[in-house]
């Protein structure tokens, strides 16, 4: 009779055990690596070029320009909707015209509702040089995971003076892993086998990011 798929697992795993029975602790891994291979005057730049490469579109601007610019984002794509998290700053959307409705983030808003909206306008936690990312917490200038998953046009504010790192390592220790944590690297994309790029399948189909210089 032939044993069973489990006996021959335990079997397998008892040979490796004896195998290494006496071989010596493995040695402790080396932490000394670079943290980052960027150097701090140029992060902001290699994130802005980064994102570009993932097809995000990038801006720049500062505190005063950033309401103009918002409303002119909005108004290029033909939103008459756009999503608010609760504790988006005010000012942000001060000169959106009042024919662009503000949606508020309703915990109890389905899908199929949050999918008539236009767009979206949240800030972030980090961002990521090196990698192009951006990494959204829940917090409430970001709202719940679902309103930048489900509208099809995503504004992400990016403070650059405090909120942008070099790499992965260097965002990690700032994270709250207790936290609903969404990592976005451009809009969302995907491809079949043979390669075709299709947008907008998991996420926005666009996604604007503004570089805020305080």
């Amino acid at each position: 009779m032939s044993s069973t798929p489990a006996g021959s697992r335990e079997r397998i795993l008892a040979r490796i055990r004896t195998a290494v029975a006496d071989a010596p602790d493995a040695p402790e891994a080396p932490r000394d690596y670079l943290g980052t291979h960027t150097p701090e005057s140029r992060i902001v730049d290699l994130l802005a070029e980064n994102l570009a490469d993932y097809r995000a579109l990038v801006h720049r601007t500062d505190t005063a320009g950033l309401p103009a610019l918002v409303a002119r984002l909005l108004a290029d794509r033909g939103a008459r909707t756009v999503l608010v998290p609760p504790l988006l700053p005010e000012t942000w959307l001060s000169a959106t015209p009042e024919a662009v409705t503000r949606v508020p983030d309703d915990p109890g808003a389905t899908a199929g509702a949050l999918d008539t909206v236009d767009s979206v306008i949240t800030g972030c936690a980090l961002a990521i040089a090196e990698t192009g990312t951006l990494v959204l917490d829940a917090a409430p200038d970001q709202g719940r995971r679902r309103i930048t998953l489900v509208p099809d046009h995503h504004i992400c504010v990016v403070r650059t003076t405090d909120q942008v790192v070099g790499s992965v390592p260097q965002a990690m220790p700032r994270l709250d892993p207790t936290r609903p944590l969404t990592w976005i690297s451009g809009p969302s994309a995907t491809s079949d086998i043979e390669l075709d790029r299709v947008e907008g399948v998991h996420g926005p189909r666009t996604l604007e990011v503004v570089l805020l210089t305080d």
